[in-house]
């Protein structure tokens, strides 16, 4: 068995060519063999052409003269691509994107006209990237959450190839849930897609992505990994904020189970609350909370119990029990949800990061935005759906 290596890697999509040699079967009633064997000579070999592609295109390897019978594409570190081969087995294409800055070790195996096989390998080596874009995403693995949290994904590096990377996103439900992906600007200024259902989610759901992003270019950077995670939705729960009333109704499973009286932001200016539908993003417990750092200057500095973050924007529900006064008759906050130590404390350990805050009232200042937290609830299922790149 000879070998063929390539001389140094290949940089740009090129051409491995290799001849495979092979004898001659005598046929069965003890005339001639395949065609060309008449003689006794070896009959034609197959030639076998490896399309060292470059990254972000698929490995293609086909046979002239014969078949493929095996292929096997794979990187240094033993992870491997998988492919198909075509119905008349002279063609066989990876299913996967070669990564780009990775060296490949292509095996193949190929039968001539008279059945004899021949395996040759050779290899091939893709420019490092120039730019790596990464992701974060939200929820955490493995965590249990709340009916209305979506599926998040933050790119660190701008995505104009938004189609390709969406179609790399892949979400599996326990249950069929209907849901879609669209592309919204985060808080942050960076593109971030959210996989949100058409409903809340039905409770017991487990959620799961594959992000089979190495090898895909975002037009912005390379991904040179794939991603995983999974999450479980918990107990049905909404939160009510009637900012009219300054009064907080938390529901479980369709019933109240406690409403709570509350001062929201006060009318007539910055300082008003948010209103439409937020979700609870996290559970920060005592934080410092200075008004500098959402624009108002001359409001507050202080330690805040039972922080409870709605919106990247600073809208929390939290502790205020110097705003005592005002719980359930005045709307009297710097734009959060206040109420007291003692309601604080409980309704902090009975919600779930996930859980949606439906907030009505009429001096607000506007409708959560999507990318200000997870405000994809507040545009309706068709509008939703438009933001999908696949649209």
């Amino acid at each position: 068995m000879s070998r063929i290596r390539i001389s140094r890697p290949v940089l740009v999509a090129a051409a491995l060519t290799a001849s495979l040699t092979a004898c001659t079967a005598q046929a069965a009633d003890g005339g001639p063999s395949a065609p060309g064997a008449g003689d006794g000579t070896p009959a034609a070999p197959a030639r076998v052409t490896v399309a060292a592609q470059k990254a972000g295109s698929p490995v293609i390897v086909t046979a002239t003269g014969g078949t493929l019978t095996e292929v096997t594409v794979a990187a240094a570190d033993g992870a491997a691509l998988t492919g198909r081969t075509g119905s008349a087995g002279t063609s066989w294409t990876s299913d996967r994107r070669a990564a780009p800055g990775t060296t490949y070790t292509v095996k193949v195996t190929s039968r001539a006209s008279d059945g004899r096989e021949a395996t040759r390998t050779s290899s091939f080596s893709t420019p490092a990237p120039g730019k790596v874009n990464k992701l974060t995403l939200a929820p955490g693995k493995n965590t249990t959450v709340g009916v209305a949290h979506p599926l998040s994904v933050v790119f660190d590096l701008p995505v104009t190839r938004k189609a390709d990377v969406e179609r790399q996103l892949k979400v599996t439900t326990s249950n069929g849930t209907e849901g879609s992906w669209g592309w919204i600007k985060d808080h942050s200024g960076r593109d971030r897609a959210d996989w949100r259902p058409r409903e809340y989610w039905k409770p017991g759901t487990k959620v799961t992505l594959e992000a089979d992003l190495n090898g895909t270019d975002s037009g912005g950077g390379w991904f040179v990994r794939d991603y995983r995670t999974g999450f479980t939705v918990g107990t049905a729960q909404i939160v009510k904020v009637d900012l009219d009333r300054k009064q907080l109704t938390l529901t479980r499973e369709g019933r109240a189970v406690r409403t709570i009286p509350v001062s929201g932001g006060t009318p007539g200016g910055d300082k008003r609350s948010w209103r439409g539908t937020a979700v609870l993003m996290a559970k920060e417990g005592t934080i410092n909370m200075n008004s500098e750092t959402v624009g108002l200057g001359d409001a507050y500095d202080k330690m805040v119990d039972y922080s409870m973050r709605l919106t990247w924007s600073g809208m929390y529900a939290h502790a205020a029990p110097w705003n005592a006064d005002y719980f359930g008759r005045a709307n009297h906050s710097s734009g959060c949800i206040g109420m007291s130590d003692a309601d604080a404390a409980s309704f902090y350990g009975q919600v779930n990061v996930g859980d949606p805050f439906e907030i009505t009232g009429a001096e607000t200042k506007g409708v959560v935005a999507e990318g200000n937290g997870y405000g994809a609830w507040n545009l309706d299922w068709d509008q939703w759906k438009k933001k999908s790149a696949l649209a």
